[in-house]
């Protein structure tokens, strides 16, 4: 066997040769040279600088930045219930999971490309018994029918040239494809670890109405005894006890509602982190988180490090690198071909050199009319190029959308909350008041339950709003892709 390949190796290593250095030069590739698409990128940030915020004429080349490290961005929280969550996110998440099979995939058909660079070697042996019929020959004789047994080991190989790029194109655009899908797990991880921390929040919110709620609960109960007591001493009329159960009974249905929305939420972080809402909870505890302060120097260029814009970005170079697989389907394939191997009638004498066969030639095929398939092929592709471009402008202008609307949304709430304190203290001293006015005879007990019920609206609005505060806190660092922090990582390798 190996004197055969060492045979057939010095008949063509030559001809090889020549291809090889005929491939490597003068192959080409009709893709269009590649460029990131430019897009509209102001200076700052309106809602950080709006003094200083001007529109500029000019276009920036957005460089998407996913490598760098986002971290464990939720630690500037400091709840380590939450950092414990979060840690179970990236480990048990389905969604993540499937995305992570999905980017598994992605590399393998890189593989699958690149396997074209390469010849395709088989072997076929195969064993064949024929049974050769009687004949007569001119003299009168006869021969007997006789059985023959012929043993073949050949061995086939076949390699398309890349003269026209097919391949290499081939292989660069499942390998954008690779990086996008990477990406799109990275987007999964960050969406889903926001969301965990997102609902966290509220849950600490609604536990922190929820002791209001009681807190007010109790108070009523103590107005309604005390009014009770009043009305048996002639002090007060049945009219002030209705009332009083009134709104006793109506708060103690606003608890009870706390807790639907409380199950709901628990049941989704639990969800999130991959265990059965059955087997989850979390213990009761109030909020006691607060905002993290924002740089307010944050650079817009931080948006480039978001995982969907550097997937819809590299779906643009994927869709790009098409275009030249589409226009090499113009010109001929050139398919290198040989086979060596042996033929004998025995085993015993198979691998001896009169039973050694090969052959080398080479293919060209063109295809000479197909009334406007590549045409339509290549089109086709443009059109996906310019979809994806269009795509890729929009994941942009999206992500500078979603970080101005949670800077203002912080810098609105910041400032409705500090007036929704005041509101409640207001309404605390209100409430003192018309208590000792009752007692003093002054003023009816209708008075007392309007003071009571605007004081528990504010406290819950003022919660409502803190809960608003930490939710936009969050969301606004998924907008800026993670965090705001600047430093780099090698990026996952794509084979």
């Amino acid at each position: 066997m190996k004197t055969a390949i060492q045979f057939f190796q010095r008949q063509s290593t030559a001809n090889i040769a020549a291809l090889l250095c005929l491939v490597l030069s003068g192959g080409c590739s009709f893709a269009p040279n590649y460029a990131r698409p430019v897009v509209q990128t102001p200076v700052a940030f309106k809602e950080l600088a709006p003094d200083q915020f001007q529109e500029k004429e000019g276009w920036k080349t957005a460089e998407p930045k996913d490598h760098e490290v986002r971290g464990d961005w939720w630690e500037v929280f400091r709840e380590a219930e939450l950092n414990a969550l979060e840690g179970q996110v990236t480990v048990s998440n389905q969604n993540i999971a499937a995305a992570f099979a999905n980017f598994l995939a992605a590399r393998a058909v890189v593989k699958q490309s690149r396997s074209q660079y390469f010849p395709t070697v088989s072997a076929s042996p195969s064993v064949t018994r024929s049974r050769q019929p009687s004949t007569v020959a001119q003299s009168g004789s006869s021969q007997t029918p006789s059985t023959i047994t012929e043993y073949s080991l050949p061995f086939d190989a076949s390699w398309e040239l890349d003269f026209w790029g097919r391949i290499r194109n081939s292989v660069k655009a499942s390998s954008f494809e690779a990086q996008a899908t990477f990406a799109d797990l990275e987007n999964v991880r960050l969406t889903v670890q926001a969301e965990v921390a997102a609902d966290f929040f509220q849950v600490r919110g609604l536990d922190a109405q929820k002791q209001l709620l009681d807190a007010a609960v109790r108070g009523f109960q103590r107005s309604l005894k005390l009014t009770q007591i009043q009305r048996d001493a002639g002090m007060a009329s049945d009219q002030d006890v209705a009332q009083a159960e009134t709104q006793l009974n109506i708060t103690l249905a606003q608890a009870t509602d706390i807790e639907i929305q409380r199950a709901q939420l628990e049941h989704a972080i639990a969800t999130l982190i991959g265990k059965p809402a059955s087997l989850f909870s979390m213990a009761t505890n109030s909020l006691t988180a607060k905002p993290v302060s924002i740089p307010f120097t944050v650079p817009s260029q931080l948006l480039e490090r978001r995982p969907d814009v550097a997937a819809a970005e590299r779906r643009v170079a994927e869709a790009n690198a098409q275009i030249g697989v589409a226009r090499a389907a113009y010109f001929p394939t050139i398919t290198l071909s040989g086979s060596v191997g042996y033929q004998g009638s025995s085993l015993g004498n198979l691998a001896s050199g009169p039973g050694l066969a090969w052959s080398v030639g080479s293919t060209l095929a063109q295809t000479l009319f197909d009334a406007g398939k590549r045409k339509a092929i290549t089109e086709q592709a443009r059109a996906r190029y310019q979809g994806t471009v269009a795509n890729y402008r929009q994941a942009v202008l999206s992500a500078f959308q979603e970080v101005e609307d949670n800077l203002s949304a912080l810098r609105i709430v910041s400032q409705e909350l500090q007036q929704e304190n005041r509101a409640v203290e207001s309404s605390q001293r209100y409430l003192t008041l018309a208590s000792d006015r009752y007692r003093s005879g002054i003023e009816i007990y209708l008075e007392v339950i309007a003071a009571q019920t605007a004081l528990l609206s504010n406290q819950r609005t003022a919660m409502s709003l803190r809960i608003q505060q930490m939710t936009a806190s969050v969301q606004l660092i998924k907008a800026l892709g993670g965090s705001w922090e600047r430093s780099t990582r090698a990026t996952a390798a794509v084979p």
